[in-house]
């Protein structure tokens, strides 16, 4: 069911982004309260839900994306911003329990220079997770309580999908990209 509240293209971003940010912080990273959080790629899709998430977990998050992106992130919570193009978050004298790449553009092989003993890298690039009811309904609990929001950065009509994915693949969007369909769309 649509969370209450939202438009049907803000609930349609909820299945991947949310869902996928969800499954790796808590399923595999098992993401707890008071933790040092990084998440890499804090402005996409998965990204901006993981940053809304880690704080709903109650943890210190520091969140890695362009400067044209850190007031987004700072909105949804980042408790710390890194532009990755004036920083390297694996040169800080910080130690993370969780690193998440949320975007499948960074490497274990550089967060496990800052990971705390014990802690846990996890990474898109293992793929998207698939949904469970349960967890669809809790981040549908979440939205109609105010505690995370979808973020969509632009709508296209379905007869625009090839424009839609041009402006995908410059890799600046922000949130979620939506594809409208419509009845009258011919499929």
């Amino acid at each position: 069911m649509k969370p209450a509240g939202i438009s049907y293209e803000e609930a349609a971003a909820i299945s991947v982004g949310g869902y996928t940010a969800l499954y790796y912080l808590k399923t595999k990273a098992k993401i707890r309260k008071g933790q040092k959080v990084l998440i890499y790629g804090a402005s996409g899709s998965v990204g901006t839900y993981a940053v809304q998430l880690a704080k709903y977990y109650e943890t210190e998050v520091t969140a890695v994306c362009s400067s044209s992106n850190i007031e987004l992130v700072k909105s949804l919570g980042a408790d710390e911003v890194i532009d990755y193009k004036r920083e390297d978050y694996s040169e800080r004298n910080v130690k993370y329990d969780i690193i998440f790449d949320a975007a499948g553009k960074t490497s274990h092989s550089k967060g496990k220079k800052v990971l705390a003993p014990g802690g846990k890298y996890v990474t898109v690039n293992k793929g998207l997770a698939k949904g469970k009811r349960e967890d669809l309904d809790f981040l549908k609990d979440l939205v109609e309580k105010g505690k995370i929001k979808p973020v969509v950065d632009k709508r296209y009509e379905l007869e625009q999908i090839a424009d839609a994915h041009r402006y995908v693949e410059k890799g600046h969007k922000k949130g979620n990209i939506v594809i409208s369909v419509t009845h009258e769309d011919k499929i």
